[in-house]
């Protein structure tokens, strides 16, 4: 899964990647233009990987993982100007996004607009991606009107685009009144035919209010109502401070000011939850391990995740849910409670559950 961390210039959103991924990219006080990208993979933090790691006590442990890129060249009126080939294919790519906007004042670091206001800037960027998306979406319109003309009446090829125009008009529509796609009641065989597309305001967003020093509520700075959708607020100067300590001077300052969860481990599960993802998790001596699936992913598919040996030769998987697990203490007492059940290829994984797959080659 891979997030792309997007704002307006000085919306502090390298700030946000530095503390994210422990990093230390450049920020500036200054915006070069320039379209530049930073990436860096992290761990997603789960309590129940540290709990089946204490239990099991295995050589290796493995977190679900998550990539974050930090794009940069995103500004106010982008979309008239068109996006060059390498920023459309990046941002394209990206599973979601993660809208960082500023909210806080600092002398030394200028607004490029009139003074702070989070419910500007927020539209801003929400209106450029809605114009990318409908004036890609006219052109496919267009292309649609000529294929029909040569299209023999009757035929499947005439049914197909018509069903398509259709489709691409309820689209273009819905963006005229400024509202995401993400906001639309589309079947799965609606989002599968315009997958190719990759529009950008179909993506789900966190939208990430960079409040500085200050704790305030997100509700308190912007009025922001759509599906597929978070908003959350974070000290990003505070946060990016504590990522870049060792864990045990975090621990201690932490602790001095209170903090018992850094936000951007928050950040990082809604990252993860947003998109449609869950965990499901493998034990042993060897290893503890959270693989990633998306939710209403079937037993034949985890197995998949694992190895494609795995669902190619799948016979049955054992499950027994993180639950279970923790009350009875371990794998052979929760198979004396009952705990341990056989399930087939059909069998939907829920978040949590820990599986062992038999399989033959």
């Amino acid at each position: 899964m891979e997030l792309g961390i997007i704002g307006l210039p000085n919306s502090s959103k390298t700030t946000i990647f530095n503390a994210l991924t422990r990093g230390e990219a450049p920020t500036s006080s200054g915006s070069s233009g320039k379209l530049e990208f930073n990436t860096a993979v992290v761990d997603v933090p789960d309590v129940r990987v540290d709990r089946l790691s204490d239990m099991f006590k295995p050589r290796k442990t493995v977190y679900a993982k998550v990539t974050y890129t930090d794009i940069a060249g995103l500004d106010q009126g982008m979309a008239k100007k068109g996006f060059s080939g390498e920023l459309r294919n990046r941002i394209a790519r990206m599973d979601a996004f993660v809208h960082v906007v500023r909210a806080f004042a600092d002398e030394s670091v200028p607004h490029p607009l009139t003074g702070i206001n989070p419910q500007r800037d927020l539209s801003i960027l929400d209106e450029e991606m809605v114009l990318v998306d409908l004036l890609a979406i006219q052109t496919r319109i267009e292309r649609i009107g000529e294929s029909l003309r040569r299209a023999k009446k009757g035929s499947e090829e005439q049914i197909a685009l018509e069903i398509e125009e259709a489709l691409m008009t309820r689209l273009s529509d819905h963006l005229e009144t400024g509202a995401p796609l993400r906001d639309m009641d589309l079947s799965e065989d609606e989002l599968h035919s315009i997958r190719s597309f990759t529009f950008l305001t179909l993506k789900p967003v966190l939208v990430l209010l960079n409040t500085g020093d200050d704790v305030v509520p997100p509700e308190t700075l912007v009025s922001y109502d759509h599906r597929h959708t978070v908003v959350m607020a974070v000290q990003g100067k505070l946060e990016m401070e504590i990522a870049q300590l060792d864990p045990d001077e975090a621990a201690v300052f932490m602790e001095e000011f209170g903090i018992t969860e850094q936000a951007l481990d928050r950040m990082i599960r809604a990252s993860y939850d947003l998109v449609g993802l869950q965990s499901f998790f493998t034990v042993g001596e060897d290893e503890v391990r959270a693989w990633t699936v998306r939710k209403g992913a079937t037993a034949v598919e985890a197995a998949g995740a694992i190895h494609t040996d795995l669902a190619r030769g799948f016979i049955r998987a054992e499950v027994v849910t993180y639950d279970d697990l923790m009350t009875t203490g371990s794998m052979a007492e929760a198979r004396k409670a009952g705990k341990a059940r056989l399930e087939g290829k059909e069998y939907l994984v829920q978040d949590g559950d820990i599986l062992h797959v038999r399989f033959a080659l």
